[in-house]
């Protein structure tokens, strides 16, 4: 959609740190031992206490970058060498880098391309400072820089421009590290923010296939009320194909002014016994988006007694995830509710902060919440300030294979502090945290800037969370026999990964009362 962590419009690509690129940026803007400081706000509610920072090469290569992008400025803006322009860098400070690089390019008199230079200086120098990996997949990556440049020179269009900084990235073998244009990265701002105009779909790439699919849907939007349900697959968006276009780009098509309307070609997904495709005509709306949906659900323990079991939907990580969700928890405690289960099934991610937030709702202390490796191999734990959980009450996490990112940040935090039992399916396995810097031109670059490992050090990337009780697709699909009533009046009593959790919550419940 409309861009919000999964197209609202974050895939399973996007955990991310937000930053703002200025006109002189200084190592504040750099993750090579340190978070920026939009992760640790003393203004917000939840508090997080983040390693000591210390000296490292890393820290000390921050001349190079600024020293470059004001050169590359002035030569670009002012057209001082006609045809070629040079690059000078020296990182004195730095016993590594105590030498002076100097890089030689043309510089192209089309004004466009002018532009998508500086921004490709820019990108390059962020880069070099922050990415995850110091060798840049094994090339020579100042090398890189003035090859992209040859190659941009006799360009004279913005896209073809842009082109080469994507071909440039994509030469670090990291699907994650990306630039996204301007009126992309506006989306990606206003899905995080939680508001926008749109149809109300949430879209990802399907990992197996790369088609997309719908992902879910905002409750009482106009894909919603349409009938459009998750699995379906998008097919075309106002008659045009979108095979192999992204799910930004297409996030990007479905949304628009309110009142306008987008129609969308959509094949029902594998689990619906209709195998047609549909085309369907959606009004555009203001779209207020909460990311936590819940509900109460109520049913009959093995001892024979009514138990509220409190159900909490959490579909993606955006600025307001945390404070949605710590409403409903208190909501429900008013209510009387005994046990909970978090649902993370199909949620890729989004902001890293949010996810840590959401963590701290559940417990108290000052336990760790994740650790991060840096490009030069250090460790560091993030861990919580004097916390104070909103329930004890028992917990069971739900996740499955579209549980990436932020959800695999949470569901470890949960589960390796002891606070939550998972169920469902392994998880996605995107253990890579990405820096999101606004460029000059508006545009945003995306870079791995570490990895990460659970409380107990489990290592996730391409390895994922293996739950502690199964849930598998055939039980999904033919529920078992349970300790619930027969009768059943909703969606989430049919869902046996539902089941199963309530089962575990009542073990848990006999266990912690009294023989």
């Amino acid at each position: 959609m409309e861009s919000f962590c999964s197209n609202f419009d974050l895939n399973p690509s996007t955990t991310s740190l937000i930053s703002k690129s200025f006109q002189r940026p200084t190592s504040k803007l750099f993750f090579p031992s340190r978070f920026p400081s939009s992760i640790c706000d003393k203004n917000k509610k939840f508090g997080l206490k983040l390693p000591a920072t210390r000296k490292s090469n890393t820290h000390h290569n921050n001349k190079a970058p600024v020293e470059l992008k004001d050169s590359l400025f002035r030569w670009v803006s002012g057209g001082v060498f006609g045809f070629a322009a040079a690059v000078s860098l020296c990182c004195s400070d730095s016993p590594a880098f105590a030498q002076s690089i100097t890089i030689a390019f043309p510089v192209s008199h089309t004004r466009e391309i002018n532009t998508v230079q500086r921004t490709l200086v820019e990108a390059w120098g962020l880069i070099r400072e922050t990415f995850v990996d110091p060798t840049f997949n094994h090339q020579d990556w100042d090398l890189k820089l003035q090859q992209t440049m040859v190659e941009m020179f006799p360009l004279k269009s913005e896209d073809a421009a842009y082109g080469k900084i994507k071909g440039m990235l994509s030469s670090l073998g990291d699907p994650f590290t990306r630039i996204i244009s301007p009126k992309e990265y506006q989306s990606f701002r206003i899905g995080t923010d939680g508001n926008l105009q749109g149809v109300g779909l949430f879209i990802t790439v399907e990992p197996k296939t790369g088609h997309l699919v719908v992902s879910s849907c905002v409750e009482h939007g106009p894909a919603a009320r349409a009938g459009i349900h998750e699995g379906d697959e998008l097919v075309e968006i106002n008659g045009e194909g979108i095979e192999g276009i992204g799910s930004e780009a297409a996030a990007q098509k479905l949304r628009g002014r309110a009142g306008t309307t987008v129609t969308v070609k959509i094949h029902p997904g594998t689990d619906s016994k209709n195998s047609n495709f549909r085309e369907v005509k959606l009004p555009r709306e203001v779209i207020r988006f909460s990311p936590v949906s819940s509900a109460i659900i109520t049913h009959r323990t093995p001892d024979g007694h009514m138990s509220k079991t409190g159900y909490v939907k959490l579909s993606a990580f955006s600025q307001s995830s945390a404070t949605d969700m710590q409403n409903t928890i208190r909501e429900m405690e008013n209510q009387g509710v005994q046990s909970y289960i978090l649902d993370l099934r199909n949620n890729p991610g989004g902001l890293v902060k949010a996810g840590l937030d959401v963590a701290q709702i559940w417990l108290d202390g000052d336990e760790t919440l994740v650790n991060t490796i840096d490009r030069d191999g250090n460790l560091f734990s993030i861990s919580m300030a004097n916390g104070h959980a909103v329930t004890h009450d028992p917990l069971v996490v739900l996740v499955n294979e579209g549980s990436a990112s932020a959800s695999e940040i949470l569901a470890g935090a949960l589960h390796d502090n002891g606070r939550a039992l998972l169920v469902g399916h392994r998880t996605f396995g995107k253990g890579k945290i990405q820096s999101i810097t606004e460029l000059d031109d508006g545009s945003a670059l995306f870079i791995t800037v570490a990895k990460y490992l659970s409380p107990g050090l489990h290592d996730i990337d391409q390895v994922g969370i293996t739950p502690d009780v199964q849930c598998s697709a055939d039980m999904l699909n033919s529920p078992k026999e349970s300790s619930k009533d027969k009768n059943l009046n909703s969606p989430l009593e049919a869902d046996s990964c539902i089941i199963i959790a309530e089962h575990e919550l009542d073990i848990q419940e006999s266990e912690a009362s009294p023989s």
